[in-house]
């Protein structure tokens, strides 16, 4: 394991760029009626002080480049990153279809001049029924799959569209706990890969996001903010609810009211020797259509608070 920094660089919070994504809106899936038109997402994202933005689930933005780059640069945004959800402790059988899922968002996130691709691991249970679909303890054998697979994919995202991967730990699925990432971390190659710290998740499952940082901070390479609320977190441990129940209950909530503190781990990033994009996230879905503008804006002016 690294050792901590002995003497800590000078903040530096200009190197942070904050943003933030459809999931902020509600938005989960590329379609659903439930949900803000793409429109309205990128008009209010703008109106709330946002610069920057990620693309969401693919096919909820324009796909085509030439649309999504006018859609976003008259309404003075950029993209940051793309998103995709990986299987890859299944092994090499699973690689197939996780190209197939991979290729087209990694192609436009590269034909919008963003540089990352958030890679988040598959889910061991239903997200929206609890079913237990896989173990939630991986195999040695699984563990160096998804070392080797995940170590493959950047190659693949480098070499083709010179993106830079950046693996989600994620609630309910085997990136979560401090340990499991610590664990994913010491299994694969720095020089290929790096992690999206999403601060509600870490903390939904147990993990210090300020202590990461210190310990693993050559290997941070992206920032989603977001808390949780302790007391609904709670109940949500003590009954084993799955994720998407769980955010419909309102675990995720709008900082400052719930864990962790967000300036600490803004202070802590910002002495990374790094410019690093700390994207907003407020898992909400499904939400009333005029819920999200407010919270975005109250959340745009706290994070300047912050400093950033």
């Amino acid at each position: 394991m690294p050792a901590p920094h002995a003497t800590p660089p000078a903040a530096d919070r200009r190197r942070i760029r904050v943003g933030s994504a459809p999931d902020s809106w509600g938005v989960w899936f590329a379609d659903d009626p439930a949900q803000l038109p793409w429109e309205r997402f990128l008009d209010e994202v703008a109106e709330a002080g946002y610069e920057w933005i990620e693309l969401g689930p693919y096919g909820y933005l324009p796909t085509d480049a030439a649309r999504l780059r006018d859609e976003t640069q008259r309404r003075g945004l950029t993209v940051s990153a793309g998103t995709v959800f990986t299987a890859l402790h299944r092994g090499p059988a699973a690689w197939e279809a996780t190209w197939e899922h991979v290729a087209p968002v990694a192609e436009l996130t590269a034909a919008t001049g963003a540089r990352h691709l958030v890679v988040i691991p598959s889910f061991w249970r239903d997200d929206r029924t609890a079913e237990i679909v896989e173990d939630p303890e991986l195999s040695a054998e699984q563990w160096r799959h998804l070392a080797a697979g995940t170590e493959r994919l950047a190659r693949e995202v480098r070499e083709r569209y010179g993106l830079g991967i950046v693996v989600h730990p994620h609630a309910d699925t085997h990136i979560d706990s401090e340990a499991h990432v610590e664990r994913f971390l010491d299994a694969t190659d720095a020089s290929l890969v790096s992690l999206c710290l999403d601060t509600g998740h870490y903390a939904y499952c147990g993990g210090d996001s300020v202590r990461l940082i210190e310990t693993y901070g050559e290997r941070i390479g992206y920032l989603h903010l977001k808390q949780v609320d302790p007391e609904v977190l709670a109940d949500v441990l003590a009954k084993g609810t799955a994720f998407g129940p769980a955010v419909r209950q309102g675990v995720m909530c709008e900082p400052p009211r719930g864990i962790p503190a967000l300036e600490p781990v803004i202070d802590a990033a910002s002495r990374l020797d790094a410019d690093l994009f700390a994207i907003v996230e407020q898992d909400m879905y499904p939400c009333p259509p005029d819920r999200p503008l407010p919270i975005a804006r109250r959340t745009r002016g706290f994070l300047r608070g912050c400093g950033v």
